[in-house]
């Protein structure tokens, strides 16, 4: 994955929907043996020999991760089936620091021998860099948890779900869109199940069954006569849930321009909405460019809090480790160690979580074996914490790590990756029609776009799927070509306004990508309706000629 690359499945539909094979992704194997689990004794009995191995090669710590990762696609277009594959990788990552240094390596010889010759060679590794590095590595401590387990607290898993069911809610999804003048609509629905056991010299061994869901679509809609047309994207979101996120409650319902869901979605209401908006959107009015308020949805308000909050308030990033591929941030350590940088108004309260139930990030224990938790990183516009794990929370103080260590694959090194990064709701009630009725000349937003931010994710544009004008307090109509430009101080600074609790829901990523060799992982981001005043808003419009 390339940085700032959110890959999309409904981008699939022209592109990687069409490949044969999903490689990358490991063997493809039956639906039923995706069913199929591993003893938790055997796993115990593997990791104690990855551990045993590793301490008498010289290991003065050592973890050892046991996981078999799961994934399933179900890919449509109009009338047709393009792909249906379940794919399988399952393998061991050991980590260990051997003379004051990191050491990794992995191996799919899943077997007490192939483990130990892993442990081995992986304080091989550490040794050698042992050779050329500076200070020793200083791990936060982290009391064992004995034998412990989690779930995804699912009410049915998506793997259990017969591929026919899914089918016929997708090509039936397609039809209403064909039927309602679509030319093009393509359909996915992706799940994935980790199966991860972490075990170390700490004392800990963790099992966990992790599960996630996305289901999305794009329609498309030509108009010949004006040479022109446009896509609507589905509103759902990725979540960390069971297939129960594809049956919606109407209990849930959130009223507006289009329909939307708390913590459920409805496909086949929103393909139809989608079909007659992609149609409003190319007789849509251009918008003129100037200062609007804004209006955002969380539908489109995760992806700004992502770029311009989640990434330059990671530590790795702070300290220039991810400089060559990714970028640094403005928020440097000078900045939070004055306790008084202005990051935004008194409305910006955000924290960094992977407890929130439903959320992609939520699991009880990170890949370091630490009990998860939620913690401050803005409050009340100002800078107070950052995202830490084990070898970097001495740098900033902490006495422990916030538990925010990820590896995308048993193959993959354990690194800091971002938990689930979410703007608090208004303490006051507030409903969006509230919000819009106070509201002159502005600009409601919903739907994530394109995007673009710079490499200290600062200065920045974003786009959206849907825009309405917003003139003295009331929905004046649907425009087109909308961007608005701003740097993430400036922007988060004219927050104004944010709806209550009862609004507050979730969008997300199933691949943000950091990190070289480059790793992908999936997270959440919550908020309410939120305004903002005074916002730069372009048109985007392609002139020709």
């Amino acid at each position: 994955m390339r940085r700032r690359d959110f890959i999309y499945l409904t981008g699939f539909g022209a592109g990687a929907m069409m490949l044969p094979s999903l490689d990358g992704f490991g063997k493809n194997i039956d639906a039923q043996q995706a069913l199929e689990g591993v003893d938790v004794r055997i796993k115990k009995e593997l990791a104690d020999a990855g551990l045993t191995a590793a301490k008498s090669a010289g290991a003065s710590y050592a973890d050892v991760r046991i996981g078999r990762y799961l994934n399933q696609f179900v890919i449509t277009r109009e009338n047709r089936v393009l792909n249906v594959a379940n794919t399988e990788s399952y393998g061991v990552g050991i980590r260990v620091i051997a003379n004051g240094c990191w050491g990794f390596a992995a191996t799919n010889e899943v077997t007490k021998e192939g483990i130990a010759k892993t442990a081995k060679r992986a304080v091989a590794v550490a040794k050698a860099n042992a050779k050329l590095g500076s200070a020793p590595v200083q791990l936060a401590p982290q009391k064992g948890y004995g034998e412990v387990s989690w779930k995804t607290p699912i009410e049915k898993n998506a793997f259990e779900v017969p591929i026919k069911e899914k089918v016929d809610l997708l090509l039936g999804a397609n039809a209403s869109a064909m039927a309602g003048g679509a030319n093009f609509v393509n359909s996915t629905i992706f799940a994935v199940n980790e199966q991860k056991y972490f075990a170390s010299t700490d004392g800990s061994y963790i099992d966990q069954d992790i599960h996630r869901l996305y289901p999305a679509f794009t329609v498309t809609k030509i108009d010949s006569a004006k040479n022109a047309f446009e896509t609507r994207r589905s509103l759902s979101s990725p979540v960390g849930m069971g297939y129960e996120y594809l049956v919606p409650l109407d209990s849930e319902k959130v009223t507006g321009v289009t329909p939307r869901y708390k913590k459920r979605y409805d496909m086949l209401e929103d393909m139809k909405f989608a079909t007659t908006q992609a149609a409003e959107k190319i007789s849509a009015k251009s918008v003129d460019p100037g200062k609007y308020d804004l209006v955002l949805d969380p539908s489109h308000l995760w992806l700004t809090i992502h770029e311009s909050v989640g990434h330059p308030t990671e530590l790795d990033r702070v300290l220039g480790y991810e400089a060559n591929f990714a970028g640094t941030s403005f928020l440097t350590l000078d900045k939070w160690k004055s306790g008084k940088f202005n990051f935004g108004s008194k409305e910006v309260n955000i924290v960094g979580d992977k407890t929130q139930v439903g959320s992609l990030g939520a699991v009880g224990y990170d890949d370091e074996g630490v009990g998860c938790k939620k913690w401050d990183i803005i409050k009340e516009g100002t800078l107070v914490n950052y995202q830490a794990i084990r070898d970097q929370a001495h740098i900033i103080g902490l006495k422990e790590s916030q538990g925010c260590c990820y590896a995308q694959s048993w193959q993959d090194v354990q690194f800091q990756r971002m938990p689930n990064v979410s703007l608090q709701p208004g303490k006051a009630q507030l409903s969006v029609d509230d919000m819009i009725k106070n509201v002159e000349k502005g600009i409601y937003i919903i739907g994530d776009g394109s995007f673009s931010i710079d490499q200290q994710r600062y200065n920045f544009q974003f786009g959206g799927q849907l825009f309405y004008e917003i003139k003295e307090g009331k929905i004046a109509g649907m425009l087109n070509n909308v961007a608005y430009q701003a740097n993430t101080q400036e922007f988060w600074n004219s927050c104004a306004q944010v709806c209550d609790e009862r609004d507050y829901r979730l969008g997300g990523s199933f691949n943000d990508g950091k990190g070289q060799p480059s790793q992908s992982s999936a997270v959440s981001h919550g908020s309410s309706t939120t305004r903002f005043n005074g916002v730069n808003v372009i048109n985007t419009k392609r002139k020709i000629g």
